[in-house]
This record gives structure tokens, sequence and C-alpha cells, in this order.
């Protein structure tokens, strides 16, 4: 059986242009894939969510979480990350 890490990215923060630029060359920086993506405008604030392969990733999870902390200190929005077997555990009705 093949382990994949997946973990989820949400972005939240004032729309600005390069949001979307900046946080996927930082994904593709570390060979980090996309698999899905969705995002949009809520009353002018910029929600993003991605779901992401890290199996090919030259980076932990944890070393991704403190790059991104950076990131979204630099654009001032919110970056979190999380594995996706805990966001599917918390969103469990």
């Amino acid at each position: 059986m093949i382990f994949k890490m997946n973990a989820i990215i949400t972005v939240v923060g004032s729309d600005k242009t390069g949001i979307i630029a900046r946080v996927s060359s930082f994904l593709a920086e570390h060979r980090i894939n996309i698999a899905d993506i969705s995002q949009t405008i809520l009353s002018g604030t910029f929600v993003m969510m991605m779901m992401v392969n890290l199996d090919d990733a030259d980076i932990t999870i944890e070393a991704v979480r403190t790059s991104l902390r950076d990131v979204a200190s630099a654009m001032d929005v919110e970056i979190h990350i999380m594995n996706e077997r805990v966001f599917s555990a918390m969103h469990r009705v």
C-alpha cells in the first residue's frame, strides 16, 4: 500500500495581486503538487483552499508551515496547512 501525504492549505486575507502566484511558486519550489484548488472573493476577502500532495516534497509539513508563515506575513494574509486526515476528522459530522 502506498501512503499518500496530502494536506489542506487555506489562505484568507484582503484581495491583492499575486497571492495565488506567490503561494503556488513556493509550493513548486519545494516539489509540492497542487491536486485541487478553489478560490473566491467574499465581500472583498480573498479565500483560497488547496489540496496539495507532499509525496515528492523536499521539506516536511512542519517546514512548509513555518515557511508559509513568512509568506503570509509578507502578503498580510493568513495561511494555514493541515494534514488532510486531521482536516477530514475535524469536519466530519
